[in-house]
């Protein structure tokens, strides 16, 4: 197996900025949350590109997370939270009353920090979400794992141990079965909330690469508190402060020519 090595953060290597006409899938429009009397979020507008890897960035407790769970209501489960504002995807807006949150998590996959596959084979992982929409077949079951596990790149390790339990694999595959869950039932969007944080280099880097890779089909956002991360892989990043958007931009200006004194800072090192 071919050794991955990590890059260093070179400026000259930021991503360029992806087209200026990538269609706009995700509107998000002076969204504000509260937990019970704390706000949380302040105001939050910015709007996320199709087919493109967009990093939220910032110091902990800050709001990346909790503006990141927004996008497929998963803070509806967290009592006392209230929402203000509107956000939107492919132009409806995913707060309205008459939406099918189910049917909202089926298009906005989430892929957590702490890889969670269930206490279940391989093959059994993929295959629960796509039963779970109703595909009985085996044949097409067995059709849709194996496309699952290629997209994720782990099918070449783990195809002759489809019915082993996921939780006998190493951190990174684990990592990588629960993007091939996520991506198995074909969401627009993946969220990742900070999916390489408890691997070690090597493993981040096959995370990178797959991020890289998934992009040509999948809408990215990702948090992470790596600043070589977000450089190496996003095309825009956003900064968050306490609650609010300090910036948002192509993530080249962002690491060469910070409008704010404050991205500049914590992108250099200087706080956070």
């Amino acid at each position: 197996m071919a050794e991955i090595t990590l890059p260093k953060l070179n400026l000259s290597d930021a991503p360029a900025a992806p087209a200026i006409n990538a269609p706009t899938l995700i509107e998000i429009n002076q969204v504000s949350l509260y937990y019970g009397a704390s706000k949380a979020l302040k105001n939050i507008s910015v709007n996320l590109g199709e087919k493109i890897v967009t990093a939220f960035i910032g110091p902990s407790g800050c709001g990346k997370s909790t503006l990141l769970r927004c996008i497929n209501r998963m803070n509806d489960l967290i009592d006392n939270v209230r929402i203000e504002g509107s956000m939107k995807v492919a132009g409806q807006d995913i707060y309205a009353k008459d939406v099918d949150v189910i049917e909202l998590r089926k298009r906005i996959g989430m892929v957590f920090q702490k890889s969670n596959p269930f206490p279940k084979s391989i093959y059994e992982n993929i295959a629960y979400g796509l039963r779970l929409h109703g595909m009985k077949k085996k044949s097409e079951l067995d059709e849709h794992i194996e496309q699952s596990l290629r997209g994720a790149a782990i099918w070449d390790e783990v195809k002759d141990r489809l019915h082993t339990s996921a939780l006998g694999l190493s951190g990174g595959q684990q990592q990588r079965i629960c993007i091939a869950r996520a991506i198995a039932i074909k969401p627009e969007i993946i969220l990742m909330d900070e999916p390489a944080s408890a691997l070690d280099p090597l493993a981040t880097a096959r995370i990178e690469e797959l991020i890289l890779e998934l992009k040509k089909n999948f809408t990215i956002v990702i948090v992470t508190h790596n600043m070589q991360q977000a450089a190496r892989i996003s095309d825009y990043t956003a900064f968050f402060y306490i609650g609010e958007l300090i910036e948002f931009d192509t993530t080249t200006k962002i690491f060469t020519n910070p409008a704010k004194k404050q991205t500049e800072d914590y992108v250099t090192g200087r706080f956070g």
